[in-house]
């Protein structure tokens, strides 16, 4: 378990804000889910559970990197 004694009240690391972050667009937006396209997401449609796993990784990445750019 991660020691929260490490981090001032309110600091967040970054994956857990990129997860947070990859959270709400899959879901708001269908990204990487088999049947319809998401809010203009519609290359990121998987026909397998394997390949929605990976356009999650792949947001998740994507997410991860804004997070690390922004601060």
């Amino acid at each position: 378990m991660n020691d929260a004694g490490n981090f001032p009240v309110g600091t967040r690391r970054n994956e857990d804000i990129a997860l947070d972050m990859m959270r709400f667009i899959a879901m708001t937006t269908g990204y990487g889910k088999t049947g319809s396209a998401g809010a203009g997401f519609g290359s990121s449609v998987a026909s397998k559970p394997e390949d929605y796993a990976t356009h999650l990784l792949e947001l998740y990445g994507r997410c991860l990197s804004a997070v690390e750019h922004k601060k």
